[in-house]
């Protein structure tokens, strides 16, 4: 689906993390897993916040899609204001 996004990278300590993204009424839900977890982390952007790294990925990821006419400028615009918003 157009609002679904998929990404692994590797932690620090070497370990494989998958991120999703689903984007759902407006908002980004994110979700991650590491291959050492059996349960998936679950971010709402109400209550928890993803990491500052997940959005900069997401914002990566919307990038490369946009300009393959892939994912709306909208959807870009609001991942960087959810980097902006997130408490320092």
């Amino acid at each position: 689906m157009r609002g679904n996004h998929e990404w692994t990278i590797r932690d620090v300590d070497g370990v494989k993390r998958e991120i999703r993204v689903i984007k759902e009424a407006g908002l980004f839900r994110f979700q991650s897993k590491r291959a050492d977890e059996e349960r998936w982390t679950y971010y709402d952007n109400k209550k928890t916040k993803p990491p500052a790294a997940d959005i900069e990925g997401l914002i990566d990821v919307l990038e490369r899609k946009y300009q393959r006419k892939r994912a709306p400028f909208s959807d870009l615009q609001l991942a960087k204001r959810m980097l902006t918003e997130l408490p320092r």
